[in-house]
């Protein structure tokens, strides 16, 4: 959907009050920011409902929208709290809320239709396909996948149902959004629940910081931002200060209301106010190489410290009104105030007495009605006309009154709506499908097969490497990102594997359950769908998902209300990168040979993935041989082989059997701290 003839909106973050009203100030078009709670910057100072309220009325006596996130995923016990929040939200009169979690959206959407739906950046929607799949959850915006270039995003564009938004400016996660479990998995704190770690900030292989990205500017690309047709262009930062907010905003305002690229003062604004060793575009230009990586150095530090971080609330210009007042013999008085925008308030008052002494003049009138006080708005006497009748009177308290009652209502923002219903329980929506795997090497594959031929009942390979074995399994595994420009060679894959023999495909986003419908394959869900809740379970049920491997970050006890599989064996993977962050360390032959290693010489193994993203995986495996009586009724196992050599495959499956320990460490099923 193409929005022509006019500027893509500027969102701006706000992480408290100074953030959101130095926002407002420096002409932002929109704000967002999150809630007490089911937001991904937990750590944020973030909004009470007071507070909100106040905010909400505020930007729209500016014409300004205002979002709030609810972009965590969701165990089943928080639904019903997220869904009664939502309703609060709406009745406060926020303009969209910005939700991850599809259990969410698919309730929000069916009971509480009123309510603007976003669909958050951490969805994974890199393509057309998945815009069209999630249109029916109602979302009227997608926050498209911050790696898309600049063509990928022009295609998105052009083909979603849904306006788009992008990132403008901030910073950037080096793995793609919905898809990291390194601080869940290895640090306890859930990046998919808003306490994400960071470890990408860390040293690795001998203190390079490997992973650690530049933050994100766009500056020099308005024009053609402009003319790519998107809707929304977000600058990135509730964590910062309300003057990085203001300071930031303010560029981009002036920049975009004059349809220019940034000049080389405006860049070093940019990057005195807060930058990694300046700035990157890899992502949007498609240069991805060392060039994006950078660290808050001591001089950038120092920089910002020079430049001086403004402390104070900002002052926002006060907004002009209209008024026609009537005052007239035997009818209420009436005040009418017209606020910039279009939007208007009329009040009534009490009936005017006669006047026993001095009866009401313009001039008096205007005196008291233009006292406007703390409010946003401001009354000048020449901006007001009078309809005002002889020889009346009406008390100051009179005409108090029927200024605050005006002034209310231009600043009600709020709506009426019934309370939605809480989510029902759902039965168990997916059925298991027995012992599954996933072998990334076909190696992997034959060996197994050679001593275990019916240990499991689905087998899946990688579409780019099913026809290198000559005794292919039913299931295809689809690669985890697939842009526009990629999907005719991928259907081409899938009809070659379908030819072959194949009948099931594991599908990791949204735009793949299409894929794999149109090759006429059985959608089977990747741990990469994120579904932690029977609703989010249902919902992709009822779009031709037979059964799903669960997120790792649920418990084995949260799994028994979902069904499905459980990763019974497996190095869970921690990041998929769009970039090979091996070939600065070892060129491109060590790209799936060489391990990133921490600090304490821990090694997580790196695969290479088509056309030639990476996928970091856990350095220890999760693996429940030894515990397999934990596993609930109506949850299946699935086994995942990434790095193993096929002597080791053979290895976990004869321990596995045997119900007997790996002798090394490993990971169990778990909930994290958040």
């Amino acid at each position: 959907m193409r929005r022509h003839g006019e500027l893509p909106e500027l969102l701006a973050p706000a992480g408290g009050e100074d953030a959101f009203l130095a926002a407002l100030a420096a002409g932002a078009d929109a704000v967002y920011l999150g809630g007490q709670a089911f937001n991904a910057r937990a750590y944020a100072e973030n909004f009470d409902d007071e507070t909100l309220a106040r905010c909400v009325a505020l930007a729209h006596a500016r014409g300004v929208r205002v979002y709030v996130t609810l972009n965590t995923l969701l165990y089943a016990p928080e639904l019903a709290a997220a869904t009664d929040y939502a309703a609060r939200l709406f009745r406060m009169g926020v303009d969209a809320v910005i939700v991850a979690d599809v259990g969410l959206a698919d309730h929000l959407h069916r009971h509480l239709p009123g309510l603007e739906l976003h669909a958050s950046t951490q969805l994974s929607l890199h393509s057309t396909a998945g815009a069209e799949e999630v249109a029916d959850l109602g979302f009227t915006q997608v926050v498209a996948a911050r790696e898309l270039p600049q063509k990928e995003i022009e295609r998105l564009v052009a083909g979603a149902p849904e306006t788009v938004e992008i990132f403008l400016h901030g910073a950037l996660c080096v793995s793609h959004s919905g898809q990291c479990l390194f601080s869940s998995q290895v640090g306890g704190r859930s990046g998919n629940r808003g306490a994400c770690a960071q470890p990408c900030r860390l040293p690795y292989n001998g203190g390079k910081y490997l992973l650690s990205l530049k933050d994100l500017s766009l500056a020099g690309h308005i024009p053609e931002l402009i003319a790519s047709g998107v809707s929304t262009l977000k600058i990135e930062g509730r964590m910062k200060s309300a003057d990085y907010v203001g300071r930031v905003t303010a560029i981009y305002r002036r920049l975009l209301d004059e349809g220019r690229n940034a000049t080389p003062g405006e860049m070093r604004e940019l990057e005195r106010v807060f930058s990694r060793s300046g700035f990157t575009d890899g992502y949007f230009t498609g240069r991805l190489d060392a060039g994006m990586t950078g660290v808050r150095s001591e001089r950038d530090k120092e920089e910002s410290r020079a430049a001086g971080a403004d402390t104070a609330r900002p002052t926002l210009p006060k907004i002009p009104l209209t008024a026609e007042v009537t005052i007239l013999a035997g009818v209420p008085a009436r005040l009418t105030l017209r606020a910039p925008g279009g939007k208007v308030a009329e009040v009534l008052g009490e009936i005017p007495a006669p006047a026993r002494s001095a009866p009401l003049t313009a001039a008096g009138v205007c005196e008291r009605l233009s006292k406007l006080g703390s409010t946003p708005f401001s009354l000048a006497p020449r901006d007001m006309t009078f309809m005002l009748g002889e020889g009346l009177n009406l008390s100051p308290a009179a005409l108090n009154a029927l200024r605050r009652d005006a002034v209310a209502r231009l600043l009600d923002t709020t709506r009426e709506c019934k309370a939605p219903p809480p989510p029902l329980a759902i039965a168990p929506p997916f059925t298991p499908l027995g012992r599954t795997a996933l072998f990334c090497d076909p190696g992997q594959y034959e060996a197994v097969q050679a001593v275990y031929p019916d240990f499991f009942s689905l087998v899946f390979l990688p579409l780019w490497r099913f026809d290198k074995t000559g005794n292919p399994p039913r299931g295809v595994w689809l690669p985890p990102v697939i842009f526009d420009g990629e999907e005719p060679e991928i259907r081409q894959h899938l009809e070659a594997a379908r030819r072959l023999g194949a009948t099931h495909a594991l599908v990791g986003n949204p735009a793949q359950i299409r894929l794999a419908r149109a090759a006429g394959l059985i959608p089977v869900g990747d741990f990469r769908l994120n579904i932690l809740n029977p609703t989010a379970a249902a919902y992709y049920a009822r779009h031709g998902v037979v059964s799903a491997v669960l997120s790792p970050e649920l418990t084995l006890a949260g799994m028994r209300d979902i069904g499905g599989q459980t990763f019974a064996y497996g190095r869970v993977p921690l990041m998929l990168t769009e970039r090979c962050y091996m070939k600065p360390i070892g060129g491109c032959d060590a790209c799936g040979k060489k391990p990133l290693v921490d600090r304490r010489g821990v090694a997580f193994p790196v695969l290479r993935l088509p056309p030639h993203r990476n996928m970091i995986v856990n350095s220890v495996p999760t693996y429940l041989g030894d515990r397999r009586k934990q596993i609930p009724p109506g949850v299946g196992e699935h086994f995942l082989f990434t790095s193993e050599t096929p002597a080791e495959c053979r290895e976990v499956l004869a321990h596995y059997l045997a119900g007997e320990a790996l002798g090394c460490a490993v990971c169990r099923p778990t909930k994290t701290r958040r």
